[in-house]
């Protein structure tokens, strides 16, 4: 799932993620919903992998929720 040898690059958390932070840095401090939708302009991608991609950015202490449940980019 991380790197999928046989498997489109949209089903990758790496390639999936590197996409979601790039509409982080674009749109810092958003909604999820709002994040997945322009997220979803540049790449074809489903909720489930969205949000895996969004749990191992989180894992990783790239992102993080604030006190308002927004996502935002950790520089």
């Amino acid at each position: 799932m991380l790197l999928p040898r046989d498997m489109l690059p949209t089903d990758s958390l790496y390639f999936v993620g590197g996409y979601v932070i790039s509409s982080l840095k674009e749109n810092n401090n958003i909604k999820l919903l709002d994040l997945y939708l322009i997220t979803k302009e540049k790449i074809n991608v489903s909720i489930s992998i969205f949000i895996l991609s969004l749990d191992w950015l989180f894992l990783i202490g790239v992102i993080l929720e604030n006190k308002q449940g927004n996502l935002e980019y950790v520089h």
